[in-house]
């Protein structure tokens, strides 16, 4: 069998939109991370879009609190990188 060579193909990524979110309601990271019961460190990856796997629990929390669905905060994105 020949060498072969496998490549990702460009399908979009996933934006979080926290931030935003956070910043027109004034809301800090530590407020939420109290109100959520977790650690800040945890909504401070979320806040800063550096979150690797969705923690669909965690997710649930912060749109309990904040009174928003998922997709007020996570984006797909389907731009390709150039």
């Amino acid at each position: 069998m020949e060498n072969e060579l496998y490549s990702m193909k460009n399908y979009g990524h996933i934006e979080i939109h926290l931030k935003e979110y956070m910043d027109a309601r004034q809301i800090t990271r530590n407020a939420l991370a109290r109100a959520i019961n977790t650690r800040f460190e945890v909504i401070d990856k979320w806040y800063n879009g550096h979150v690797e796997k969705i923690d669909s629990d965690i997710l649930a929390r912060i749109c309990f609190v904040l009174d928003c669905l998922p997709g007020d905060i996570i984006r797909y994105s389907s731009k390709k990188d150039n």
